[in-house]
C-alpha cells in the first residue's frame, strides 16, 4: 500500500448551536474544527495544479456551513457530518476530524473538550 500525504485545516472556528441544552441551541458558541485530509498530493505537485489536490479555502467553507447549519445534540454527530464533507472530495481517502468546544457548559474550569474521529472510504 502506497503512503498517503496530510493536508491539515487547523483552527477552523464557526458559530454553531449544537448541544442538548437549550441555551446551547439558543444561544449558540463557536465550535474550532481540525480536519486531516489523506491523499496522494503528488500529481499536484507535479503539475502544480489546484485542480488535482483538495482547494482547502472551498473545503474551509463548507465545513463552516456544516458548523453553522442544522444543529446536533452531539459533537460526535457533528464530526461524523464534517468527515462526510471531507470524503465526499474524490481524492480524499481518509479524514482526521476534531470538533473543539471550548465553550462546552462544564461547570468546572477546564481548556477544551474535543471529539476526534478517523473515517477512510470504503
Amino acid at each position: 500500500m502506497r503512503s498517503l500525504d496530510r493536508v491539515t485545516l487547523k483552527g477552523l472556528r464557526s458559530r454553531g448551536r449544537h448541544g442538548c441544552l437549550p441555551a446551547e441551541r439558543e444561544l449558540g458558541q463557536e465550535f474550532v474544527v481540525d480536519a486531516v485530509l489523506s491523499l496522494d498530493t503528488g500529481p499536484a505537485a507535479a503539475g502544480d495544479d489546484l485542480n488535482k489536490t483538495v482547494d482547502y479555502g472551498e473545503l474551509a467553507g463548507r465545513l463552516v456551513a456544516c458548523v453553522a447549519g442544522e444543529p446536533v445534540n452531539l459533537i460526535e454527530t457533528l464530526a461524523w457530518r464534517l468527515a462526510e464533507i471531507c470524503l465526499d472530495h474524490p481524492l480524499v481517502e481518509e479524514v482526521e476530524i476534531t470538533v473543539h468546544k471550548p465553550a462546552a457548559p462544564i461547570p468546572h474550569s477546564f481548556d477544551d473538550v474535543a471529539v476526534t474521529i478517523v473515517r477512510r472510504k470504503p
